[in-house]
């Protein structure tokens, strides 16, 4: 136990001002950290899976390899269908699929060299394209207000660079 507290408080360390941060994240087409024909997923959703490649399908529709089966009708490439112009989304994995377009790379670029100190940590551990979208689109406390409301009760997954406007109190 005392070493997951060092641990802990060695990650909530904060870097020296005047040192850039390093991010690892790469930005490519088909994401060169998939290995023979093999996708990593978003995994938890009970309906729907997004993949790696941007294709989010029926959990049904998803193949043995991890990836979603494009030959099935439904399964759609970077889908925004819950999704906001502010780039918040209803749905998981339909913010992980518009996430992963690649004409939203300049925008997480822009919002990883803006991302606040408090936030280095978790998306210096990220190393893709892919990590970084499961990432932003989990809901965090840029999502709530007063510790326990949504911003948004409906769009609460952002991949966008700000959150939801706040409720009238």
């Amino acid at each position: 136990q005392e070493e997951r507290m060092v641990r802990d408080r060695n990650l909530l360390q904060v870097q020296e001002h005047e040192q850039p941060i390093m991010w690892k994240v790469k930005f490519s087409s088909g994401n060169s950290s998939q290995l023979s024909n093999q996708c990593r997923n978003s995994v938890q959703g009970k309906l729907l899976i997004t993949d790696e490649l941007g294709y989010i399908c029926e959990r049904k529709a998803l193949l043995v390899n991890g990836c979603c089966n494009v030959n099935v009708p439904s399964t759609k490439l970077y889908s925004c269908d819950s999704c906001l112009p502010n780039g918040c989304c209803s749905i998981y994995e339909y913010c992980v699929s518009c996430c992963l377009q690649p004409s939203k790379q300049h925008l997480l670029e822009r919002f990883l060299n803006r991302a606040a100190i408090a936030f280095q940590n978790l998306f210096m551990a990220v190393e893709d394209h892919f990590e970084l979208c499961l990432a932003k689109c989990r809901t965090s406390s840029q999502s709530v207000q007063h510790e326990n409301t949504y911003r948004d009760p409906i769009a609460k997954y952002c991949y966008g660079e700000y959150p939801p406007e706040l409720l009238p109190v």
